[in-house]
C-alpha cells in the first residue's frame, strides 16, 4: 500500500509541472461552466477582483456519435464536503458502510442504466463511465488536485485526485486524470482501494474532428457479509453483559476471507469530416480576408472498446457453508472468474443544425455492429474429484464456458439545442440482428425558457420508452455459489417526467412516472427473477433554497411510491436539508460553516450478495431499515485557488436511536473527523 500511495504521489507532482510548462498568464477569475460564486454571497463580494482571462469550458459526450453535451470545471465551494461522505452519496444511499464500497441509489429516478456487466452496477458511483467522461477547452492549462483524509490508524481513509488539462495550440487539447481510493473501513474486513486513471484528447480543424479518451481502473473491496448480530449497534449491552459501549472494529462479521476485484477499461474515439461551404467574415478595412467554413453535414465513424474482469475469492470454508444455500464445485475454496470484453464500430451522417436560417434543426442516421465475447470459469478441487458435501448441480445444466455474439442497431437523432425560446432532442435506436433484434431504445426532451419579471423561468419535460433484452449475465452465470440459466423475455419500460425552475424563488420541482413490465430483479434467494405483471413508479421532489443575509437554509424532498414493494422496494420520502453561514472574510477568504443531514423512512431494505455483487429483495420476515438520519456539522472554505473543510461525520451517532443501517446487517460509518484539500493550479 505505502508503494501505490509512493507512485501515486510522484504521478500526481507532474501535474503542475506540466501546467507550469506551458504560458502562464495573470489572472484571478474561476473556471466557468457553472457560477462559481457560493450561495450566501453578494454579487458585490463575488465581484471584488474583476475576471482577466478566460476561463475555458468543458464538455461530455454523447453515445455513441460523440457529439458534445455542455458540463462543468468542478471548482465550486458549495456541498464540496459532501463527496466525503459515503452515506450521502445521493439524498437516500443503500451501502455496505465504507468509503469505495458497493452502493444503490434509492431514489428510483436517479438510478443509471444497468451495465452489460452487472458486477459494475454495484460500484458505478466510483468508476469511470462513457457518461462521466469530460473534455476541457482552457485557454490556459489547468490543474485541479485534491486530498482528502480521515480517520485513525485502523480505520483510515485516503483519497487522492488530480485532472490535468491543456490546449497544445488553437487545435489540439489534451487532459489527464488520476483518482485512487483507500480505506482501512470502519469494521472488519471492509477495507476497498481503487485506482482510477484516464488520458483524454481531441483535434479540431475546419473539416476534420477527432476526440477520445482511455480510462481504466482497478477495484478490490473486502466483503463482510454484514456483522454477525444487528445488537452489537442497536444494544451492545445485552451481548456483553451491560457493558453498552463497543469498538466498531470489535463487532464480529459474517465473512472473514472474501473479496471481490473488479477490473475495466474502455477506450472511444470518435472522428468525423465537415462538408460545407465558406462565408466570408472580412469586415470593413480589414486588409486580410477573413473565411469561416459553415459546415452543412457531418460524416462520423466511431470505435468503442470495453474490457471488464471480476473475480471473487473466499477462502473460509467454514464461513461459506453457513453463509451460501449452495456449494457446487469446490467446498474449501471459491475462485470465481468472469470476463467481458466488446467493440463497437459505428458510422453515421448528421446535417448540422443552423447552417442556413431554414435549418432549424439538426438530424442524424447511425448503424451500429458490436462483438463481444463472456468468458466463465471457476477453481475446481486438485485433484479434481467431486466431494459428497457439494450441491447437486441443477437439472438440466449446460455449462457455456464463452459466449460469443454478434448485434446490429440502427438509430437516428433529431435536435435542436439551439436558440433561447424552445430546444430539444430525440433519439431512437433499433435493433436487427441477435439477441437485440426487436429492441427498441426511443427517448426524447424538450425545453422552453420564458421571462418573468427579472428573471428566466425554465419548463422542460423528459421520456423514454425501452424495449431491451436483459442482459446476457441476468440470463447465464456460472459460479461457485450460484447457477442460473433464464429465459427472460424482453423488458419493456415507459417513464415521463417534468421540472420546473423558478429562479427568483429558488425553487425546483420534479415529477416523472414510470411502468415496467416484466422487470427483472433478484428475488430473496439472489436469483435473477422475472416478474410477469407490470410495476409502477411515481415520484416527485421538491427543492427549495432559502436565504436571508449570510444564513442559508437549502432543502430538498423526495416523494416516491412503487406499486410492487416486493419487486423494486422504495423509500416512500427522503429529505436532504443543509443549513450554513455563507460568508466572505477578509474580503478574499470564502467560508460556508453549516450541518447537513439525509433523512429517509422506513422501508424493507434490500439485501447485499457479496459473491454476484447484487442487491437483492427479502422474502417472509422482512428487516425494515431507514428512519434515522445521518448528520455532519462542517466547515468549507476557498481562498483564492484553494478549497478545503474540516468534516465531522456522522456527529449525530446514537443521539436520535441506533438503527442506522443502511442495508440490513449493515450499519454504515460511525462518527469520525474528515478533512479536504483542492488546489487550483491554473496559473
Amino acid at each position: 500500500m505505502n508503494l501505490n500511495k509512493t507512485i501515486i504521489l510522484l504521478i500526481l507532482s507532474l501535474f503542475p509541472l506540466l501546467a507550469q510548462g506551458q504560458r502562464p498568464m495573470s489572472h484571478t477569475g474561476e473556471h466557468s461552466g457553472g457560477s462559481d460564486r457560493m450561495p450566501g454571497l453578494s454579487n458585490k463580494d463575488s465581484e471584488t477582483k474583476k475576471e482577466t482571462y478566460k476561463p475555458g469550458n468543458a464538455w461530455k459526450l454523447s453515445y455513441p456519435l460523440g457529439t458534445h453535451e455542455e458540463s462543468t470545471i468542478d471548482t465550486l465551494l458549495y456541498n464540496y464536503q459532501r463527496q466525503f461522505v459515503p452515506a450521502m452519496n445521493s439524498d437516500a444511499w443503500a451501502t455496505t458502510g465504507s468509503f469505495a464500497a458497493e452502493g444503490l441509489n434509492m431514489l428510483y429516478f436517479q438510478r443509471p442504466q444497468p451495465s452489460a456487466f452487472m458486477f459494475e452496477d454495484a460500484l458505478n458511483y466510483w468508476l469511470p463511465t462513457f457518461n462521466k467522461e469530460k473534455f476541457y477547452n482552457v485557454y490556459i492549462p489547468m490543474t485541479l488536485l485534491s486530498y482528502n483524509f480521515g480517520g485513525n490508524r485502523d480505520n483510515h481513509t485516503d483519497r487522492l485526485k488530480g485532472v490535468f488539462a491543456g490546449n497544445v495550440n488553437r487545435k489540439i487539447g489534451i487532459g489527464a486524470n488520476i483518482d485512487y481510493l483507500y480505506t482501512k473501513g470502519a469494521y472488519n474486513s471492509q477495507a476497498a482501494k481503487n485506482l482510477i486513471y484516464g488520458f483524454q484528447g481531441y483535434y479540431t480543424t475546419d473539416h476534420y474532428e477527432m476526440q477520445a479518451f482511455l480510462n481504466h481502473y482497478n477495484s478490490q473491496n473486502q466483503e463482510n457479509g454484514g456483522i454477525t448480530d444487528d445488537l452489537y449497534i442497536e444494544d451492545p449491552a445485552v451481548l456483553q453483559g451491560g457493558v453498552d459501549k463497543i469498538e466498531p472494529k470489535s463487532i464480529p462479521t459474517r465473512l472473514n476471507g472474501a473479496q471481490n476485484r473488479l477490473v475495466g477499461a474502455e477506450f472511444y474515439m470518435s472522428h468525423a469530416y465537415k462538408i460545407g461551404f465558406w462565408r466570408d467574415d472580412t469586415q470593413e478595412g480589414d486588409t486580410v480576408e477573413r473565411r469561416t467554413l459553415v459546415p452543412v453535414t457531418k460524416i462520423i465513424y466511431a470505435f468503442d472498446y470495453k474490457y471488464n474482469h471480476h473475480t471473487f475469492k473466499n477462502t473460509r470454508a467454514d464461513e461459506a457453508s453457513t453463509f451460501w444455500a449452495n456449494t457446487y464445485f469446490n467446498p474449501d475454496f471459491t475462485l470465481d472468474n468472469t470476463h467481458y470484453w466488446s467493440f463497437s464500430n459505428t458510422v453515421g451522417i448528421s446535417m448540422i443544425e443552423g447552417f442556413q436560417k431554414w435549418a432549424k434543426f439538426g438530424l442524424s442516421a447511425y448503424a451500429t455492429y458490436e462483438f463481444d465475447r463472456f468468458k466463465q470459469s471457476y477453481l475446481l478441487p486438485e485433484p479434481f474429484e467431486e466431494p459428497a458435501e457439494v450441491t447437486p448441480l441443477p437439472e438440466g445444466f449446460n455449462f457455456e464456458p464463452e459466449k460469443k455474439r454478434n448485434r446490429l442497431w440502427i438509430g437516428g437523432r433529431l435536435e435542436k439545442m439551439k436558440g433561447s425560446l424552445l430546444r430539444y432532442a430525440a433519439n431512437a435506436k433499433f435493433g436487427l440482428m441477435g439477441d437485440a433484434a426487436g429492441d427498441i431504445d426511443i427517448d426524447g426532451y424538450v425545453e422552453t425558457r420564458f421571462r418573468l419579471g427579472k428573471d428566466t423561468v425554465r419548463i422542460s419535460a423528459e421520456g423514454f420508452f425501452r424495449n431491451q433484452t436483459p442482459s446476457y449475465l441476468l440470463r447465464n452465470y456460472v459460479s461457485n455459489h450460484f447457477i442460473w440459466n433464464n429465459d427472460f423475455g424482453k423488458t419493456r419500460s415507459f417513464r415521463v417526467g417534468g421540472h420546473l425552475h423558478i429562479p427568483w424563488t429558488k425553487t425546483d420541482l420534479r415529477a416523472g412516472v414510470e411502468n415496467i413490465q416484466n422487470c427483472v430483479y433478484f428475488n430473496p434467494s439472489s436469483m435473477p427473477e422475472q416478474y410477469g405483471g407490470s410495476v409502477q413508479i411515481f415520484s416527485a421532489s421538491i427543492e427549495q433554497k432559502l436565504k436571508f443575509g449570510i444564513w442559508n437554509w437549502n432543502n430538498t424532498v423526495t416523494y416516491q411510491v412503487s406499486s410492487n414493494q416486493d419487486v423494486i422496494p422504495l423509500p416512500a420520502l427522503s429529505v436532504y436539508s443543509n443549513m450554513f453561514l455563507g460568508f466572505t472574510a477578509f474580503r478574499v477568504l470564502h467560508m460556508q460553516l453549516g450541518v447537513d443531514c439525509d433523512y429517509y423512512t422506513k422501508y424493507r431494505g434490500y439485501n447485499y450478495q457479496p459473491a454476484t455483487m447484487s442487491f437483492h429483495v427479502q422474502g417472509e420476515n422482512p428487516i425494515w431499515v431507514g428512519n434515522f438520519a445521518v448528520a455532519n456539522a462542517y466547515v468549507t472554505a476557498k481562498l483564492y485557488k484553494v478549497r478545503f473543510f474540516v468534516l465531522w461525520s456522522h456527529v449525530n451517532q446514537g443521539l436520535f436511536g441506533k438503527n442506522y443501517f443502511s442495508l440490513p446487517h449493515y450499519p454504515i460509518d460511525p462518527r469520525q473527523l474528515r478533512f479536504g484539500l483542492s488546489i487550483d493550479f491554473a496559473n
